[in-house]
């Protein structure tokens, strides 16, 4: 799969809730930073139970999806919003994407906005 394809893949699982596998679209040795969180997943494993956590906790609909090329062949920055609890929250992540895997993760999201929208 391309960089893009997996992106889509990604984001249509989150959005249709198939969080238990989800960690298969990353590498067994996948570095995801998250800044805003902060946090940092190291491979797959981790990944995997971040999804886990998440799982039947919140419906995220993915909205006005962009995802960019850029000059590297491994990397893709995808920009959209999520509907959530009546709201929109935004989010940018940057992809680097190795044999069909996800190697690499930068994810931009408002995990502060996000907790308020849970908490109610």
């Amino acid at each position: 799969m391309t960089p893009r394809e997996v992106f889509q893949k990604l984001s249509d699982g989150i959005g249709s809730g198939e969080w238990s596998s989800l960690h298969l679209l990353y590498a067994e040795d996948a570095d995801v930073e998250i800044p805003f969180a902060p946090a940092r997943l190291q491979g797959r494993e981790e990944v995997r139970q971040h999804f886990a956590q998440h799982a039947g906790t919140v419906a995220l609909e993915p909205r006005d999806l962009r995802v960019y090329v850029t000059d590297d062949p491994e990397v893709v920055v995808a920009e959209w919003k999520y509907a959530v609890g009546g709201r929109l929250l935004s989010n940018i992540q940057v992809l680097r994407v190795r044999d069909g895997l996800i190697v690499a993760t930068r994810d931009y999201h408002d995990h502060r906005q996000l907790a308020e929208i849970l908490r109610g």
